[in-house]
């Protein structure tokens, strides 16, 4: 059996380790990966040819394949359009929800502030792909950025002898203005600093392999990005009313992702997690990529656990700080009120992870190791900068004008006080 039941409360330092310090596996390529981006830096388009050569065995001719994400977005199968075109509907209208408006209001006499949003002028988007097919990635990083208002989208991807069709088609419908057929760190080096024909841009979104991540985490500083992700995650809080069958479809569904993927489910119903690791096992031997699933299930970081309550399940799961939640239970509500820290979470026996992967709306490219402590995943918010708006009358400067002052006498910065004794003994009331 692929999967045994663990007590939680057995769990020795070194288990919990590989539970809660997960990290993006970046260190071993983060020498070579500098060494990638300071070429793509100096030499642009020669280095990212030469290196396409090397990692991906193509010999690019255009880089700039944006006419052909056009072509292949008309010669997508009918029922293929209509899927791409009804995800990216509804991640539409989730993300313009989020929009925020400016506001100005009265803080005391005089004294006026608010707050404004305006889009980043040019952004990256990270799409995986190669002879792979993400056409949901390419919606989840795109159609916020063009919600949020950003002048010029970004896209790069990995080349093949032939791109898949889905994920160019996808890119055209989510609304990119520029595509790139190359991928890797080379990619977010362009992306970072420009290249002959690459858009230099201010900020890098979107999920890749550790060259990718390593890459982000080495132009970072020079670019903004949004965070480091690693593999997929999901731990799925469960009581003694879900279903075994379920909770193992889950479990296999994002062990499928990558064999270094982390899947745990956490009950505190002995039943329950025996039937799990059963379906597991089972379910397993079904899938197509089997091994993938099976390398995932067996990590360190995997497991089907035993609580001895519900209160340390969640404890457990708030620690753990997951790229997905779901929570099977009767009270499911009452649940994630006690959890703070998860990228998304997915309520209900009918509400599956990869309906926020792919179509409900929800975006996908979610914060892994633990990020979702201190950070949410992609959003409207992320395209877009804040500026304070401030206005006083001469009531209103007169009002604080004392405290403003008092405070910069006990900092020492005696011309930011008489920047404001000036106008206190000068009064322009208007």
């Amino acid at each position: 059996m692929t999967v045994t039941v663990r007590l939680l409360a057995d769990l020795g330092p070194a288990d919990r380790a590989a539970f809660f310090d997960r990290d993006a596996g970046i260190e071993a390529v983060s020498g070579d990966v500098a060494e990638i981006v300071d070429r793509v830096r100096e030499e642009g388009d020669v280095a990212v040819r030469e290196f396409t050569s090397e990692f991906d065995g193509i010999e690019l001719g255009n880089i700039d394949i944006t006419d052909t994400c056009e072509r292949a977005y008309d010669d997508l199968e009918d029922d293929l359009r209509e899927a791409i075109e009804t995800a990216a509907t509804n991640v539409r209208e989730f993300h313009e929800a989020q929009l925020p408006e400016d506001w100005r209001d009265e803080f005391g006499p005089g004294r006026e502030l608010g707050r404004r949003f305006r889009p980043i002028d040019r952004v990256g988007v990270y799409v995986p792909g190669g002879s792979a097919a993400y056409p949901s990635s390419a919606i989840m990083g795109i159609v916020p950025a063009v919600v949020a208002g950003v002048d010029h989208v970004s896209v790069v991807t990995p080349p093949a002898d032939e791109i898949n069709p889905a994920t160019l088609g996808a890119i055209h419908a989510a609304g990119a203005d520029a595509v790139y057929s190359v991928g890797g760190a080379q990619a977010i080096a362009g992306l970072a600093y420009g290249t002959e024909t690459i858009t230099r841009v201010q900020k890098i979104v979107g999920p890749g392999n550790k060259w990718v991540t390593a890459a982000k985490a080495t132009v970072r500083g020079d670019v903004e990005i949004d965070f480091l992700a690693g593999p997929s995650e999901v731990v799925v809080v469960a009581d003694e009313t879900a279903d075994p069958e379920l909770v193992a479809a889950e479990l296999i569904a994002q062990a499928e992702h990558d064999p270094n993927a982390s899947v745990v489910a956490v009950t505190a119903d002995e039943d329950t997690a025996e039937a799990i690791t059963t379906a597991v096992d089972e379910q397993a031997d079904a899938r197509e990529r089997e091994d993938v699933i099976r390398s995932a299930l067996e990590n360190d970081a995997s497991g089907v656990l035993l609580a001895r309550s519900m209160s340390e399940a969640i404890l457990f799961a708030e620690e753990y700080a997951p790229e997905h939640l779901s929570i099977v239970a009767e009270d499911d509500e009452a649940l994630l009120e006690r959890i703070d820290s998860a990228g998304s979470v997915f309520l209900g026996p009918n509400t599956p992870v990869a309906a926020g992967d792919y179509a409900s709306g929800t975006n996908h490219v979610l914060p892994t190791n633990g990020g979702a402590r201190v950070t949410g995943g992609l959003s409207v918010e992320t395209f877009l900068r804040s500026t304070t708006v401030q206005r006083l009358s001469g009531e209103g400067l007169a009002d604080i004008g004392e405290t403003i002052a008092t405070l910069a006498d006990a900092e020492g910065l005696e011309a930011h006080a008489a920047s404001v004794r000036r106008r206190l003994e000068n009064p322009d009331d208007t």
